[in-house]
Parts: structure tokens; C-alpha cells; sequence
């Protein structure tokens, strides 16, 4: 298949229906507004599989970003043929408590083996790690959080982020500036956290501020702080430019959520159309914009986002960022990934996995 030139900015982050592309997921894919794809568990069936189809997605376009929600714990999209069942981060957590050190280098294996793991079948990006800290009350983070403090939060995730990147992997923090506090999901509903600026700084943000130069990207969540902006943080300018560009100095990547998220699309008190989100968060500060489980079925939901975002365009709407773009390029890795066997036999994989069964950490 013929190569497909990006433009100055591929903004959308879009999904795919099954284990094999068919003729729509191609046609979607090589559309130069499309800047990468998203797995989910529906998605594989095994590695050979998925080597498979990320080979036939690069094919298409080399430049797409293949991306996962692979954090450990409950959250991990592949878990068979050979995957490594990753421990959840509290129970790095926990570890922490008993022996800091040990933790930290438990935190490092595990990064590393999500990493490698993924990148022998032809992923790219890994949606990991939590920031969010852990208050007790949330049912959507839970034991995908590290701690309840802030600085055991920012050790153990930079500890995972570098395992992550001693396998070419970028990072990415998530749900700036802290989903924790609040109990509700946002896939289900708009939470409201009542918090001021000052307090959540000095708290659920702080891991942003002591890892701004270490974090890659960065995901905001769907959340109203009305005290700081009426708008959820992943369509705040406030949030996104003054606070996490500008005061804090991240200059990574920020991926918008899901879009179809029951948060991901409710602004002012309007429901807005797929196409209208993505440029409202991209108006905001987002480099990247995700529209996730649209493909099943017609996908029309996604054909929709790829042609009016195309008007929009047209119309002088929206312009593509060359900064944005080269941050998105940026996630990409450096080197040629391992196979799968010349993985399994490297030293650092087995000194990773000892570590880790050493801690009873692995199913």
C-alpha cells in the first residue's frame, strides 16, 4: 500500500473494530488528520496476531503512534500468550511501606517488561503511569493509584518511567491535575471536585510539578474544578496553558480523554458533537485528541469526526501546530524493537522478571 503523507499536524487518535484491519480501518487510518491508533482487549487474540496487525498499520502510515491502556493491575489490555500479568501500582504501593528501595526497583522491572513486552508485538505507547492519588473513595482509580502521598506517587512513577524508557517507551501521566479525590466515573458522569487551585497543588498536582522534566505526555481528566475554571480540565485553557504549560513547564504531549466518555464531550452544558470536542480540547492545549470504541459497528461516529474536523479545517476552524506534531513524533520509539524470543533470552528481561517473582509481584 502506498504511503500517505501526514500534514503539518495529525491531530486524531482513533480505534479500530477487531483483530485484522478491514478496507474502513484503512481508509480512516491513511487519513492524514489521524496521527495514531488505539488497542483495546477486543483487539487481540494473540502476539503472532497482533505483530500482525501493527505490521499492516505501519505499513499504511510509519508514522502513526500505536497506542495501549497496558498500566498493570486490572488494567491491562493483553494478558495471554506469554504477556506478563503486571502487578496493580498499589501494590508497589504497599511495597513502598515495607522497603522503599526495593520498591523502586520493583517499580523499574515492571516498567520495563510493560514496555518491552508490548514493543516485541509492534506497539509504540503505553497510556501509563497513574498520578492520581489514593483517597479510598474512587471507584475508576482505586488500586491503579501508587499511594496516598504525593512524593511516594512521583518516586514510584519515575521509577516506572524509567524501566518504560530503558525500552524505548515514552510515558504518560494521567488524569492531570488528580481524578483521585473525587469518587465519581467519569465514563459514566461529570465528576465535580470542590477543591481550590491552592490545596490541589500542594496535592494531587504536586506529582505533575516534581516530574514536569521526566513526563513525556500527559492526560487530563474529565473533571469540573469550578473553584479554578467551569469547564472539566481537559477543555480548560486555564488548566492546560496557565497551570500545566506555563506554571508547571511541562512541554510534552497532552492527550485529550476518550472523547466518548459521558464526561468527554459536556461543555458549558452542551453536548457537543465528536468533531466539535476534539477542537474545543485542542483549542484548550491538547496536542492530541482520542475518540475510543467508535469503530464497532459502521463506525460512523468516526467518519463523522474525520469529515467535519476536515471542514473545520477547510473553514479556517483550525490550523495544525508543527509543535504539536513534533511532540507527537516525539513518542515514537528511537530503536528497532526486539522480537519476542530475542526478548525473552536478553539479560535485562531476565534480570526484570527476577526481580519481580522475587517480590511475588507476577501471577
Amino acid at each position: 500500500m502506498t504511503t500517505t503523507t501526514t500534514s503539518l499536524h495529525a491531530p486524531l487518535i482513533i480505534d479500530i473494530a477487531a483483530t485484522e484491519l478491514n478496507d474502513a480501518d484503512r481508509r480512516r487510518l491513511a487519513n492524514p488528520l489521524v496521527g495514531g491508533v488505539i488497542h483495546f482487549a477486543r483487539n487481540w487474540r494473540d502476539r503472532a496476531q497482533m505483530t500482525a496487525l501493527n505490521a499492516e498499520i505501519k505499513a499504511i502510515r510509519p508514522d502513526l503512534l500505536i497506542c495501549v491502556d497496558h498500566e498493570g493491575g486490572r488494567v491491562q489490555r493483553f494478558r495471554t500468550d506469554g504477556f506478563t500479568r503486571l502487578p496493580s501500582m498499589r501494590a508497589l504501593g504497599e511495597l513502598w511501606m515495607s522497603d522503599a528501595m526495593r520498591a523502586t526497583q520493583a517499580a523499574t522491572a515492571v516498567g520495563y517488561v510493560l514496555a518491552a513486552e508490548l514493543r516485541a508485538c509492534g506497539v509504540n505507547f503505553s497510556f501509563a503511569p497513574v498520578l492520581d492519588l489514593d483517597y479510598g473513595g474512587s471507584s475508576v482509580i482505586g488500586s491503579r493509584s501508587f499511594h496516598r502521598d504525593p512524593r511516594v506517587v512521583a518516586l514510584l512513577a519515575k521509577s516506572v518511567m524509567h524501566g518504560m524508557l530503558q525500552a524505548d517507551m515514552r510515558n504518560c501521566g494521567k488524569h492531570f491535575p488528580g481524578h483521585g479525590f473525587v469518587a465519581g466515573d467519569s465514563h459514566v458522569e461529570i465528576p465535580v471536585d470542590k477543591r481550590g487551585l491552592k490545596a490541589i497543588l500542594a496535592d494531587d498536582a504536586r506529582p505533575y510539578d516534581w516530574l514536569a522534566g521526566t513526563l513525556t505526555a500527559v492526560m487530563p481528566a474529565h473533571v469540573i474544578y469550578p473553584k479554578v475554571d467551569k469547564r472539566p480540565a481537559g477543555f480548560s485553557a486555564r488548566w492546560l496553558q496557565d497551570i500545566l504549560r506555563q506554571r508547571l513547564a511541562f512541554d510534552g504531549v497532552i492527550f485529550s480523554d476518550d472523547l466518548s466518555m459521558e464526561a468527554g464531550r459536556y461543555i458549558d452544558g452542551q453536548l457537543l458533537s465528536y468533531a466539535d470536542a476534539a477542537l474545543a480540547a485542542i483549542d484548550a492545549g491538547c496536542d492530541l485528541a482520542l475518540l475510543c470504541n467508535q469503530s464497532i459497528g459502521d463506525g460512523a461516529p468516526l467518519d463523522e469526526l474525520l469529515e467535519d474536523f476536515g471542514a473545520a479545517r477547510d473553514a479556517g476552524r483550525w490550523a495544525g501546530k508543527a509543535a504539536s506534531e513534533a511532540r507527537r513524533r516525539a513518542l515514537l520509539p528511537r530503536s528497532a524493537s526486539l522480537s519476542w524470543s530475542a526478548l525473552a533470552d536478553s539479560s535485562p528481561y531476565q534480570g526484570a522478571m527476577r526481580l519481580l517473582s522475587q517480590g511475588d509481584l507476577v501471577e
